[in-house]
Parts: C-alpha cells; sequence; structure tokens
C-alpha cells in the first residue's frame, strides 16, 4: 500500500482509491498538502475517478468538502464511500450532495 500525506493510496490508476487509514476525525489535515497531493496522484496516474473510503469517519473539516468539490474542475469524478449519516446530513444541506457521488458498500468483518 502506498502512502501520501494525511492519505492512505489504496489503489492508484485511472480509479483511485483513497482512505484516511482509519481515523474518525479528520480535523488535523493540512489543506493544501492534501490538494498537492491529490493533484500529483491524479497527474501521475491519470486519474479520472477519485474514490474516498469514509468508512469509520466521523468528522471531516469543511475545507476538505469544499476541496473534495473542486477536485471535479480537473475533469476527475469524486465518489465518496460509507459516508456516516452526520456527514450525509452536511453533504445533503450543502447540496454538495449534487456534486459528489455517495455509496454504501457493506464491509465483510
Amino acid at each position: 500500500m502506498q502512502t501520501v500525506p494525511a492519505l492512505e493510496v489504496y489503489h492508484p490508476g485511472e480509479l483511485t482509491v483513497i482512505g484516511f487509514g482509519g481515523r474518525e476525525i479528520l480535523d488535523d489535515l493540512n489543506l493544501a498538502e492534501c490538494r498537492d497531493d491529490l493533484v500529483e496522484l491524479i497527474r501521475d496516474n491519470g486519474c479520472k475517478v477519485l474514490a474516498f473510503d469514509l468508512t469509520g469517519v466521523k468528522l471531516i473539516p469543511s475545507g476538505l468538502l469544499g476541496l473534495l468539490a473542486s477536485i471535479r474542475r480537473l475533469n476527475v469524478e469524486v465518489h465518496l464511500y460509507n459516508v456516516c449519516d452526520d456527514i450525509r446530513e452536511v453533504l445533503e444541506i450543502t447540496k454538495l450532495d449534487h456534486v459528489l457521488q455517495l455509496h454504501e458498500v457493506e464491509l465483510d468483518d
């Protein structure tokens, strides 16, 4: 598994899967560093879809949500998997659920 600061890249490529290392709260992310890392991943891997695994994540800073929405300007789809109810509510209130694609995936224990 390739590790990028603050982000864990599970699968790079046209479909790049990213997680946050099982952290529940993502309040200590350096957004400028995350953006640079994501742009580099997109460029280096010919990425067309970024899939973020939010399993276990309970809180995301609003700046990260804005960053994820802005990634679409790079002609990259952004998918969020296993979004908790609190984050889903924020996405619905801000209408970002119309911009970012939300998915639920059953996980085997």
